[in-house]
């Protein structure tokens, strides 16, 4: 998978903007673009998406400190990039923009369950223990899925602004 200097360009912008975002909206616990951005990119860059994902990932670690917590931030997005590439390509287009959203919203429902083995294996935490952690943290899972459906009303605008813009340049 070879990247062109363009790619490298836009795909370390999107990366900034991905974490960007996520320090502008933190005011407002677990409500983020992040699941919006994610979903975004894999319907329009598929395995490429990767590369801005992690450039987010190393920025949020650089910015925040590389600690326990950063540790499942390795995996937690992979998860929503995989469930999006296994999405059919031809989704009807009236349906398109709901499924997306019931995608990211789903992810952010799993988000504490998704977080919890890594914690678990970090910290020694038992079976139960790890499932108490689960249970403590579904309050804060209801926001952030909740909230994910809401912020993927931007998924299709993302996408089809992405798309003009790929169009765009490679008409140049």
């Amino acid at each position: 998978m070879k990247l062109t200097i363009k790619e490298i360009t836009v795909f370390s912008l999107l990366g900034s903007v991905m974490y960007l975002s996520k320090m502008i909206m933190e005011l407002l616990p677990n409500v983020h673009l992040l699941g919006t951005f994610v979903v975004a990119l894999t319907v329009v860059y598929r395995k490429k998406a990767l590369f801005p994902i992690y450039v987010f990932v190393f920025i949020t670690g650089l910015f925040s400190g590389f600690a326990t917590w950063w540790l499942p931030y390795l995996y937690l997005w992979t998860v929503l990039w995989a469930v999006v590439m296994l999405l059919p390509r031809n989704i009807p287009a009236k349906v398109r923009p709901l499924v997306y959203m019931i995608v990211c919203a789903l992810h952010g429902y799993a988000y504490g369950t998704l977080y919890a083995p890594a914690q678990a294996l970090i910290f020694g935490l038992n079976y139960k223990q790890m499932l108490a952690w689960i249970v403590a943290g579904l309050p804060w899972d209801f926001v952030h899925g909740t909230s994910n459906f809401f912020c993927g009303i931007l998924i299709q605008p993302l996408i089809n602004t992405l798309l003009l813009a790929e169009k765009a340049s490679s008409n140049r």
